[in-house]
Parts: C-alpha cells; sequence; structure tokens
C-alpha cells in the first residue's frame, strides 16, 4: 500500500497542520514499512510558486517545514522525503495531464476562488493549474493512498478523475478495456480534529495566512504562549456553562475536538470526562495541558534538526534520487501512451 502526502512550505506551521496531517503521515509511514511498500512525502516548493512569494524565504520555510517533519516522526530510513522542485518528471508530468484536465473543473476548485481573490495584483496560471500540478505528484508515484487535510477532498476528487480520464482515453487496448496507466489513489481523512478551527474566530478554520495570530496555535509557540492562547479560546455566554458538542457552540465544538485528538480519545469520552467541570476554564485548561505535552517531544527535537542545514540538503538529496527513480518509468509510461517522443523500442 504505497502511500503519498505533500505539505506546503509557506507559513509556520500549526496545530492544524499537525493533527489533520503531519500526524497521519508518520501513521502512513509506518503501514507501509509494514507493508514493505513506500511511503513518500514532499514538500511542494513548486506549489509556494503560484502566489506573491519571497525566494529566500521560500527556502528558509523549506529547511523549516523538513525539520519539523523529521521530528515529528518521519525517518529517511522507512520512507521517502523530498523537495517537490528537485524531481523534475513531476513538473513534466503536468503539462501532460492538462490534456485530460476539464477548463470547467479547475474553474470551480475552491481553493483557486479563494486564492485569486486574495491576489491584488496578478493571478497566476500556476495557482490555476496547481490542482494538475499535485495530482502529478501523486499519480507519478502510482500511490495508493493519500493522508490529507479535510479540506482537500475537492482536490483528491479531481486527481483521481484525471486518472480515469487518462486510463480510458490513452490506456485502452486492442479490445477496447482501458488498463491502468495511472493508479487512482485514494484519499484518507482524520476522523478527529478534521479541521481544527482558529481560537479566536472559530468559525473559520485555524490558518497562517488568514488567520488571526492569538486564534492560531504554532507548533513551535512555548507553553507559555499556547496556555495563554487556549485561555482566552472563544466559547460562549450559556450559563450555567455546558461542555458539549454542537453546530450553535462552535468554540466549545473546537476545544473538545482538539483536546481529543491531543489526547487519543474521542469527543464524545472527552465530554463524559468534563461533566464536573466547574466551566469551560477547565476545559481549557485541560486542553493546555495536552497540546503542551503533544508538542514539547516534537519542539525539543526540532531545535536539535533545525541548524545544520547541510544535514537536511543531504537526506533531500537521498529522497530525491529515491523519488525519481519511481516517477521515470510512470511518465515515460505516460509519453508512450500519448505518443509524446520516440517511440519504445
Amino acid at each position: 500500500m504505497r502511500v503519498y502526502s505533500g505539505i506546503q512550505p509557506t507559513g509556520r506551521k500549526h496545530l492544524g497542520n499537525y493533527l489533520g496531517a503531519i500526524r497521519h503521515y508518520v501513521t502512513g509511514q509506518e503501514q507501509a514499512w509494514a507493508a514493505g511498500d513506500e511511503a513518500i512525502f514532499c514538500v511542494v516548493d513548486l506549489h509556494a510558486t503560484t502566489v506573491a512569494y519571497d525566494p529566500r524565504e521560500l527556502r528558509d520555510r523549506t529547511y523549516d517545514t523538513v525539520a519539523l517533519l523529521l521530528a515529528a516522526g518521519l525517518d529517511p530510513e522507512r520512507s521517502i522525503l523530498y523537495r517537490q522542485g528537485d524531481v523534475p518528471e513531476v513538473p513534466e508530468l503536468t503539462w501532460l495531464l492538462t490534456a485530460v484536465t476539464a477548463h470547467g473543473d479547475l474553474n470551480r476548485m475552491h481553493q483557486f476562488k479563494e486564492k485569486s481573490a486574495q491576489q491584488r495584483e496578478l493571478v497566476s496560471a500556476g495557482l490555476f493549474l496547481y490542482p494538475v500540478l499535485m495530482a502529478a505528484d501523486v499519480l507519478a508515484f502510482r500511490a495508493d493512498r493519500v493522508p490529507v487535510g479535510d479540506d482537500q477532498r475537492q482536490h483528491i476528487e479531481l486527481m483521481r478523475d484525471i486518472a480515469l480520464r487518462f486510463n480510458a482515453r490513452f490506456g485502452a487496448t486492442d479490445g477496447g478495456e482501458p488498463r491502468e496507466i495511472l493508479r487512482v489513489p485514494e484519499g484518507v481523512y482524520p476522523t478527529v480534529a478534521a479541521r481544527v478551527m482558529d481560537l479566536q474566530q472559530p468559525e473559520k478554520k485555524m490558518s497562517t495566512s488568514s488567520g488571526s495570530v492569538e486564534g492560531t496555535l504554532y507548533l513551535l509557540d512555548e507553553p507559555k504562549t499556547i496556555e495563554k492562547k487556549l485561555k482566552r479560546a472563544v466559547t460562549d455566554s450559556e450559563n450555567p456553562p455546558v461542555i458539549r458538542r454542537g453546530p450553535d457552540k462552535a468554540g466549545v465544538s473546537n476545544l473538545i475536538d482538539v483536546l481529543a485528538a491531543a489526547t487519543d480519545r474521542t469527543p464524545d469520552a472527552v465530554e463524559a470526562s468534563l461533566q464536573d467541570a466547574r466551566g469551560y476554564g477547565d476545559l481549557k485548561a485541560a486542553t493546555a495541558e495536552a497540546v503542551v505535552a503533544l508538542l514539547r517531544p516534537i519542539q525539543e527535537r526540532y531545535a536539535e534538526l533545525r541548524g545544520d542545514e547541510a544535514a537536511i540538503e543531504a537526506a533531500l538529496a537521498v529522497g530525491a534520487e529515491k523519488a525519481r527513480a519511481l516517477a521515470r518509468p510512470v511518465v515515460a509510461d505516460v509519453r508512450e501512451a500519448m505518443g509524446v517522443g520516440p517511440r519504445r523500442r
């Protein structure tokens, strides 16, 4: 069972990134290793160029992200960790896949609508083609499973459609049946804390780019900062306070979900454990304690890794070679099926 996932190197990583994605990367790595297959993880620096950015900051954030992934438990000996820009087969496949990608599908992508509305000077063609590059990221490796946050469902469905359309158009055998040139992957979504919400605006997803600083728990926040942010988290004015989930209790529901994910419990179990709580203060204190404990070992390991950029580059170089070895035959198959380049001998 081959697992693939990518992560943006932009912005400081927050708790939502960890609970919604990074933690599941490590689980996927261990499952793939036990099955004797590959778990492939990518820092998607090419995706980061689709909006306005600072080149120096992009490189620094890439190192930050790689160090965090390693600190969280990704192991280059047990998985493939590479930087997107180091594998040229992926952008080549992106262009080839545009032949079976509908303009209308791309125009309906929620992320394109949101990000293009934020661009004041230029809405890049790269931003429009972002989902095709994301599809190429995965399809280049014939991955079976893609652990992602809940907000990526639309991209995964488009990725599957592209693979199916390619196979139907270019993979037909003499008998007319399509053959699987490109693997059709499955998205894997977290069941708890799939969308961690902003602590100050609990109707909005926690985000580095569009969220509030006070409402965002960064993975490298100091314990006192975490405690302070959670102490000030928005709940509601219900009197007496009732610790329960519900559409009318967005802030409380968010805290319950975070506490459940941080302690590997179900939200129902968290609610039951807090039935005798004195109020929302107890919920906030318990959540802060759990988040601090969850992040402490990651923060300590990150501090050890981040200072050695040469070692990070060496690890990425090894990962890129492994990734290219997997992607080359896939791209060769796609080129042959499409009639691009010389005929195979």
